[in-house]
C-alpha cells in the first residue's frame, strides 16, 4: 500500500469528506488543552493535522510526536473552523482529522528551528540536510531545476542535442587556476577538472555535431565571493554556420523563454546592445546596471590646465581619467555620508573624493559649494555644469586618476548610491530586469607584470574581421567577435565567434607570447582539429548558478546550490577537503612536504 494518498500541498477545500493518507516531517507541534495540533511539512507544501484524545492509541503516539519527526497519518479533510482559516497557505482553509499515526523515523532535537531565518551560514552549511528542509531552500532548488528543465526544452527545440565532455582533461593554464588530479598510473603526470568544456566544444563543431548544449560542472582553483564557487554550473553552448548576431539572436530567446516560462516575466524584445567602450565611458563598467539612472560624465579634456593638480595631472597622464557624477538631488547628503563614500572609493584605489554641491547653477561659481571650486578656472565650471547637466541640489562626485581606477572606483560608488534606499526614495532605481547585450571588446588587455598581451576572453576568440591586421602590427587596437549578456549589472552569459583557421589561431598565440613548440604542447589537438576543414562556429556559456540567485533574489550563490562550498572553499558538511591515508598518497606517488615545526 502507498505510503500517501496526496502530498500536502494538494490537500484543499475540493478533498472536504475525503480520507487521504499524507507523510512528511513534523514543522510544529502544539498541544491546545488536551487536543494536539501538528503542522505537517513536505516538499509541497504545510498542512494542519488534528488529534482528538478520543482516539487512545493514536494520541498516546501523537503526544511522543516532536518537531522533524518523519510520521505517516490517515484522516479525513474537513473544513476549519471558521475564523481559523490561514490564507497564506495552499490548504489554508482545511484540516485533517487523525485517524491513525505512524512514527516511521523519530528525531534526535535539531539544532535550529526549520523556521528560523536568522541563522548564520556556518550553521547552516554545517547542517545543510536540515537547512534544505526549509521551504525557502526547497523553493530555491525547485526553481533552479525548472531553469534546467526550460533550458533543455529550448535547445532540444532549436535543434541541440547534449553531449557529454570529459571530467579528467588536460590542464591548459590559460585562465583560473585548475584543479589538478594525480594519475595513479602515470606517475608524476596529472589531469585538469575543466575549467569549462571549451575546447571539447569547439572539437564537437569540427567534428559535426553543429548544435551542442550541456548543462554541467566546472571547476576554477580561485579566490572566491559571494557569487564564485570552486565548482559552479555552466549552461555550455556551440553552434556551427552561425553568425555572431544569430547566436546572439538565438540564446536571447532562450533567455526570454527561460524567465516566462518559469518567472511569468517578459523580458525586452530586443535586448539593448551596447559596445564594451561605451559600458566603460558611461558607467565605468562592462556589465552596467541600467536600473541606476545617472551616469558618468567625461570631463579629462576640461581639466588639462586647472590649478587643482589632483585633476590636471590625472587629465594630462598617459591613460589617465577625470569623470564626474552628477547625483540628482545628493546636494542633502551629509559631510559624514561623503566620508563614508570616500572610504568606501579608497577600496578600489581612489584617494580620495572631490565634490561639489550645486545650490544654484544661476549663480554659477557663487552657487557652488565645495573646497576644490577655487582651483578651477570659470571655463572648467562652465563646462562641469553644463556637461553634467546639474540643477539646483544636484552633487557631482569626481573621479581622477588612472582611467582602471576611476572606472572601478567611480562605477561602483555610483552603484552603492543608486542602489540604496536613499537612491530609490529619489528615484535614482528603476526595479524590474534590465538586459543588456555588451559586444566589441577588446581582443587582449596589456599585463604590465609580465610586458605581454593576454586574451580579454579566451585565446580561442576571434577578432573582428577588419581588425585581422592588427594581430601582429597592433594588438591594442584588435576588437573581438565577443559578447557577454548582463542583467541588472551581472554577466549573466559571455560567449563569442572563435578561430575556425589553424593560420589565424597560431597568429593570435604569437601575439599572446606563446611560441610554436609552447602552442602544440598545449593546444596542438586543437591545432590539428581546425586543419580538417573546421567550420565557421561560436558559443555561449551562461552560468546557471547565477541566474537563479538572480532570479530567487538571494544574496549568495550558495542559496541556490544543494550542497555548497564556503568562500574559504570547505565543505562543512562532509568537513572536505579533508587528509588522507599514507597508502594512497602512495599509490599517487605523491609525498607531502613537511610542515615546518612550530619555533620553540
Amino acid at each position: 500500500m502507498s505510503m500517501r494518498s496526496h502530498t500536502c500541498g494538494q490537500v484543499t477545500d475540493s478533498l472536504i469528506g475525503q480520507e487521504v493518507t499524507l507523510s512528511g516531517w513534523v514543522n510544529r507541534r502544539r498541544d491546545h488543552g488536551g487536543v494536539i495540533f501538528i503542522d505537517l511539512r513536505d516538499r509541497e507544501g504545510f498542512v494542519q493535522v488534528v488529534c482528538d484524545p478520543d482516539r487512545p492509541e493514536m494520541f498516546a503516539l501523537a503526544e511522543q510526536v516532536r518537531s522533524e519527526f518523519c510520521i505517516q497519518i490517515k484522516g479525513l479533510v474537513r473544513a476549519r473552523p471558521a475564523g481559523t482559516e490561514n490564507v497564506d497557505l495552499v490548504s489554508g482553509k482545511v484540516e485533517i482529522l487523525c485517524h491513525s499515526l505512524v512514527i516511521l523515523n523519530a528525531s534526535v532535537t535539531p539544532p535550529f528551528q526549520i523556521d528560523d531565518e536568522n541563522l548564520s551560514e556556518t550553521t547552516r552549511l554545517t547542517h545543510r540536510v536540515l537547512d534544505l528542509r526549509r521551504p525557502q531552500m526547497q523553493k530555491n532548488l525547485r526553481l533552479r531545476y525548472n531553469v534546467a528543465m526550460e533550458c533543455r526544452r529550448y535547445l532540444d527545440d532549436a535543434g541541440f542535442i547534449d553531449i557529454e565532455t570529459p571530467m579528467l582533461t588536460k590542464s591548459t593554464p590559460e585562465g583560473a587556476r585548475d584543479y589538478l588530479v594525480p594519475s595513479r598510473v602515470h606517475d608524476g603526470q596529472f589531469f585538469a577538472l575543466p575549467q569549462s568544456p571549451q575546447l571539447f566544444k569547439q572539437l564537437l563543431m569540427v567534428a559535426g555535431f553543429d548544435r551542442y548544449y550541456q548543462i554541467t560542472k566546472c571547476f576554477r582553483d580561485e579566490d572566491l565571493r559571494a557569487d564564485r564557487q570552486p565548482e559552479f554550473t555552466q549552461i555550455d553552448c556551440e553552434t556551427a554556420f552561425l553568425s555572431e548576431l544569430e547566436i546572439r539572436d538565438l540564446f536571447e530567446n532562450m533567455i526570454r523563454h527561460i524567465f516566462k516560462k518559469t518567472m511569468n516575466v517578459e523580458l525586452p524584445n530586443p535586448f539593448p546592445t551596447m559596445p564594451y567602450s561605451e559600458g566603460m565611458a558611461r558607467f565605468g563598467s562592462d556589465k552596467p546596471d541600467l536600473r541606476v539612472n545617472f551616469e558618468f560624465t567625461e570631463l579629462t579634456d576640461l581639466m588639462k590646465d586647472v590649478d587643482f593638480k589632483v585633476f590636471s595631472s590625472a587629465a594630462n597622464q598617459v591613460g589617465g581619467r577625470v569623470v564626474g557624477l552628477c547625483v540628482p538631488g545628493g546636494a542633502e547628503i551629509s559631510r559624514s555620508e561623503i566620508d563614508d563614500y570616500t572610504q568606501f572609493v579608497s577600496i578600489y584605489g581612489a584617494k580620495g573624493l572631490a565634490w561639489i554641491k550645486v545650490n544654484s547653477v544661476a549663480e554659477g561659481r557663487n552657487g557652488l559649494q565645495s573646497p576644490i571650486v577655487k582651483n578651477l578656472h570659470d571655463a572648467a565650471i562652465e563646462g562641469i555644469l553644463k556637461r553634467t547637466g546639474a540643477k539646483d541640489g544636484d552633487i557631482i562626485f569626481f573621479g581622477a586618476d588612472k582611467e582602471k581606477v576611476v572606472n572601478d572606483a567611480i562605477g561602483n560608488l555610483r552603484l552603492r548610491i543608486g542602489q540604496s534606499a536613499w537612491g530609490k526614495e529619489h528615484g535614482l532605481f528603476t526595479e524590474g530586469w534590465k538586459p543588456l547585450w555588451v559586444v566589441d571588446f577588446p581582443m587582449f588587455d596589456y599585463d604590465e607584470g609580465e610586458a605581454r598581451w593576454v586574451a580579454c576572453h579566451h585565446p580561442f576568440t576571434s577578432p573582428k574581421d577588419e581588425h585581422m591586421q592588427y594581430l601582429e602590427s597592433d594588438p591594442g587596437k584588435c576588437l573581438a567577435k565577443a559578447y557577454d549578456m548582463v542583467l541588472n549589472g551581472s554577466e549573466i552569459g559571455g560567449g563569442s565567434v572563435r578561430i575556425h583557421q589553424e593560420a589565424v589561431q597560431s597568429q593570435v598565440f604569437r601575439a599572446l607570447k606563446i611560441d610554436a613548440e609552447e602552442a602544440q604542447a598545449k593546444f596542438g589537438f586543437l591545432l590539428d582539429a581546425l586543419q580538417y576543414g573546421a567550420p565557421p562556429h561560436g558559443g555561449i556559456a551562461f552560468g546557471l548558478d547565477r541566474i537563479v540567485t538572480m532570479m530567487t533574489g538571494a544574496e549568495s550563490i550558495r542559496d541556490v546550490i544543494a550542497f555548497p562550498k564556503t568562500q574559504r572553499a570547505q565543505c562543512l558538511l562532509t568537513q572536505a577537503p579533508s587528509p588522507v591515508d599514507e597508502r594512497q598518497l602512495r599509490e599517487l606517488h605523491i609525498r607531502l612536504r613537511q610542515a615546518a615545526a612550530p619555533a620553540a
